[in-house]
Parts: C-alpha cells; sequence; structure tokens
C-alpha cells in the first residue's frame, strides 16, 4: 500500500508471546516461547519482507525476524523499565509491595518500582511519533510502547495508559500528519 506524500503511516506490531506473557510476568529479556514462534511465523505471510524499527529486546528482534523483517534498532521502541519488578508477576507484585503497586496504578508519573514512570514512557513513545518521517514504517515492540503510541494518538490523559490492552502480535496503525493521527486496530 502506497502513502500519500507527507502522511506518515505506522504499523506497530505488538512481539510475540514469551513466558512472562503467560505468566503474567513484568518482562524480561527473553526469547519467545514456542506458541509465539509459531504464530508470528503463521502471521508472515501478511508482510512484506523489508526493513522495521524494533528495540535491542531479544523477543523483538525474534518476532522481526518471524515475521521476515530486518531488524533495525532504535531505542526509543525500548520496553518501559520496570525495574526491580522485572521478572515477577503481579500477584507477587501486589503480595510484597501492595502499597507501592497501588501507587504504580493511581499515579502515572510514580515509580516505585525504581525504574521508569509511564509519563516518562509515554514522552519517550510521544518524541518517537513526532520525529517518524512520512512515509510507511513498520516497527516491531511492546505493549507497553503500543499502549503509549494508542494514549498519544486519541490525546488521553496519562491515566488512560491502563484501560488500554495489547496482545502478542497485535496491530495498530497510526496514520497522520503532524500531530494529528487516526487509529486503526487489527487482531
Amino acid at each position: 500500500m502506497t502513502t500519500p506524500s507527507g502522511v506518515t503511516r505506522l504499523l506497530l506490531v505488538c512481539h510475540a508471546s514469551t513466558a512472562a506473557t503467560a505468566r503474567a510476568a513484568f518482562p524480561v529479556d527473553e526469547p519467545l516461547d514456542g506458541r509465539g514462534l509459531r504464530r508470528a511465523a503463521e502471521l508472515a505471510r501478511e508482510f512484506v519482507p523489508g526493513p522495521a524499527a524494533c528495540p535491542a529486546e531479544l523477543r523483538c528482534r525474534q518476532t522481526a525476524a518471524a515475521l521476515g523483517l530486518r531488524a533495525e534498532p532504535d531505542p526509543a521502541l525500548a520496553d518501559c523499565d520496570y525495574g526491580r519488578w522485572a521478572g515477577m508477576t503481579l500477584g507477587e507484585v501486589e503480595a510484597a509491595e501492595p502499597e507501592a503497586l497501588a501507587s504504580w496504578l493511581g499515579d502515572p508519573a510514580a515509580a516505585p518500582h525504581g525504574g521508569e514512570p509511564v509519563t516518562a514512557l509515554l514522552a519517550r513513545v510521544s518524541g518517537w511519533l513526532a520525529a517518524c518521517s512520512p512515509g510507511r514504517t513498520v516497527a516491531v515492540t511492546h505493549p507497553s510502547v503500543v499502549r503509549a503510541a494508542v494514549v498519544h494518538a486519541l490525546g488521553a490523559p496519562a491515566g488512560a495508559f491502563w484501560r488500554v490492552d495489547v496482545a502478542p502480535l497485535a496491530r495498530v496503525t497510526l496514520t497522520g500528519r503532524g500531530v494529528r493521527w487516526r487509529l486503526t486496530c487489527s487482531p
């Protein structure tokens, strides 16, 4: 599909499933699980081989490769830094640090885990969106980054971040000129 002159068309693809996905855990840099690899390979027929923006995390690079895309590194697409909660399930964090979890879920500027607050993630992704050149770009990234892009595209407040759910291999297309975006979701 061609993109009209001056229009930016971004296809954001969430990485395939991992062991952390299955456990409902805060992610670590881990490979795709067998199911994720199979589903990404099945989806590959829908993609034209070519370059894709991709963070350094293994799960994104493996997803891009399984889709037939050449991963070109872009640190702005890195997952949210979950600090000391990385690798823990939500239930484990809730049992160990219920007040800290409540603070994080209730205040997008909070970072009780010692990592990146949601507001910083939103700012990073908004900056990446603003810097995208006209034309077509494919980005294989994380649920948190896709969520942040959707929140930005809709002009929603930071608290809306938790109201967006992004499944493995979900696809979102953002089309726009400059700061105005139109959102299209795919299964």
